[in-house]
């Protein structure tokens, strides 16, 4: 739990919060030293640049939206100054901007991610691109009805007199930072917790016209963390499992390759997997092993967790033998038979012993153990495959006997022989 909750807060925190606190402290007029204006002068060159590449290149129209988003808001501020008169144009471009922005991240938080060249992904851009127009309708003195509505205070004025931002953009940022605050803390995704700091900036561009500090800083500093976040995002995809959220089978692999000639390998199956997914759908069999498997990462503590394939996880335990990994393996099976999970309308997994909140009368309370086998490499010309062999034949064995035990395999003289022998024919 503890640790689960920590990655959260690092992924939550960086690269979006660093950034986000960076600019504050540094990109400000009083904040800003000589020696560095040159390279902020092209901060938004290269980020956009960088980030429409790199959206073109991974086919993420939420990235390329949102960059175009950020780059129309800024061309707006830049091309009409917000002045003193409140019933001027630049104050209908200055709301309207600062409104359809947060609304913007939101919606894009929101749609799947399409192909850039599929329908919807069209449909998303021109849907996009079609909001400069909407803005300069919006400054057409025959709608300066509805544009007044962007800028009225329905709320007393004391309580925003802080900031020139209007009261209805500034209640669509709070909703949107909210809504994607909760949306991170659902998925964990990267792109989200990236576009609530991107917000953040966001609004410091536009609050801080009023304190003369420079929009484009701010704007761009939104841009990079978008970028960042998609390369964040996308290396998580790679090395993480995404039904599990944990290391992945290319993490696997490379961690295999720095294993060294000394570990355990152990793998572990829940056993009553295959039986609720006949009963109950493969969707109640997923949402079990999305959370058995973080509970396995976080009571692993000398080893590793991985889900490579399948229903099983392998655990990895560098520079130990499956005799010193028996302990371990036998705490995370005493985790697992401990943890009690409901069945919410035949649909939906909860855990909670019967009568905790969020648990119904009807809910159906579904007991899972877990059986694992493990095998290492003491043996004298054990390869990583007779391992993973050995750990299987003695999961099998622990399945077969009735379930939730630790046991250990051991490489067969039998493998060792054929490969002793293949070895000399070669």
């Amino acid at each position: 739990m503890t640790r689960g909750l920590v990655r959260a807060l690092l992924t939550f925190f960086f690269p979006g919060g660093l950034f986000f606190l960076a600019a504050l402290g540094f990109l400000r007029p009083q904040g800003l030293p000589p020696w560095c204006q040159t390279p902020v002068a092209a901060l938004p060159y290269l980020a956009l640049t960088f980030g429409l590449v790199f959206g073109w290149y991974f086919a993420n129209t939420r990235m390329l939206l949102s960059l175009l988003t950020l780059t129309f808001a800024h061309q707006t501020l830049s091309a009409w100054p917000l002045d003193k008169d409140p019933a001027s144009l630049s104050h209908t471009v200055f709301a309207a901007s600062a409104f359809l922005i947060p609304l913007n991240f939101l919606t894009l938080s929101l749609l799947k991610d399409e192909a850039i060249g599929s329908l919807w992904g069209i449909v998303q851009m021109f849907t996009f691109l079609l909001q400069p127009f909407a803005v300069w309708w919006l400054c057409d003195p025959a709608h300066s009805d509805i544009a007044m509505a962007l800028k009225t205070a329905y709320l007393p004025g004391w309580s925003t007199a802080w900031t020139l931002v209007p009261q209805p953009a500034l209640l669509v940022f709070i909703v949107a930072s909210g809504l994607l605050l909760i949306r991170f803390a659902l998925r964990r995704h990267p792109m989200d917790a990236g576009a609530a700091w991107a917000l953040a900036a966001v609004f410091l561009a536009y609050h801080g016209t009023q304190l003369a500090w420079s929009p484009t800083n701010f704007f761009s500093t939104a841009g990079l963390i978008v970028f960042l976040s998609l390369i964040q995002a996308i290396y998580q995809e790679t090395y993480r499992d995404e039904l599990t959220g944990i290391p992945g089978r290319m993490a696997y692999e490379e961690a295999t390759a720095q294993l060294g000639k000394h570990y355990a390998l152990g793998v572990l199956a829940i056993d009553q997997l295959k039986a609720y997914s006949g009963a109950h759908g493969k969707s109640v069999a997923e949402q079990i092993l999305k959370l058995v498997a973080p509970k396995v990462q976080a009571a692993c503590q000398a080893g590793r967790a991985f889900r490579v394939s399948g229903e099983e996880l392998t655990l990895l335990f560098p520079h130990q033998s499956a005799l010193e990994a028996l302990v371990e393996l036998e705490n995370i099976r005493k985790r697992i038979e401990s943890t009690s999970l409901a069945l919410h309308d035949g649909r939906r997994i909860w855990e909670g012993a019967r009568g905790t909140p969020g648990t119904g009368r009807k809910d159906e309370y579904l007991p899972i153990t877990a059986s694992i086998g493990v095998a290492d490499t003491l043996a004298e010309k054990a390869t990583r495959s007779m391992v993973i062999k050995a750990a299987y034949r003695a999961l099998y064995e622990a399945k077969a006997g009735g379930g939730n035990v630790v046991k250990r395999g051991v490489v067969s003289s039998l493998s060792l022989r054929r490969s002793y022998g293949h070895s000399l024919a070669s």
